[in-house]
């Protein structure tokens, strides 16, 4: 596999037309993470009530992989009970890094090919890890 084999059309149209980017009237939480090696930074906004996801954005810049993830991430943890998106996040990061990981990822398996390159396991999973962070601080304060 090339590098150029993991640019599948689903990343591809994440990446040129990302979901639920932009920002929340009154998030719960705010979160952010920068990729100090390549510049890609990605911020979520989430709205918490009770211990369900009930909505989360992004902003950020970045390349291809990094948007794509959190377009696809932001989709697929929306309305989820927090430890569900934790569970999800560990079986995402489980399934990049080359871990067997048998969990449906929905959209996001589109990214599994990056475990091949692990520059690129970079840039998939820094949404993942600003949404680990965003939760532990939100759970640390109530």
């Amino acid at each position: 596999m090339n590098l150029d084999d993991i640019y599948s059309e689903t990343i591809m149209d994440h990446s040129q037309s990302p979901r639920n980017y932009g920002h929340l009237d009154q998030p719960a939480k705010i979160a952010g993470l920068r990729n100090p090696t390549c510049g890609d930074q990605i911020i979520l906004e989430l709205t918490i009530e009770g211990d369900v996801i009930t909505d989360i954005r992004f902003s950020g810049k970045g390349c291809s992989i990094s948007i794509a993830s959190a377009s696809m991430l932001t989709q697929a943890i929306r309305g989820k009970k927090i430890r569900d998106a934790l569970t999800f996040s560990s079986n995402f990061k489980a399934s990049i890094t080359g871990g067997n990981s048998n969990v449906d990822l929905g959209e996001m398996e589109a990214l599994r090919g990056v475990s091949q390159f692990p520059n690129r396991v970079k840039c998939a999973s820094l949404s993942i890890n600003a949404l680990e962070k965003a939760i532990n601080e939100y759970s640390d304060g109530i």
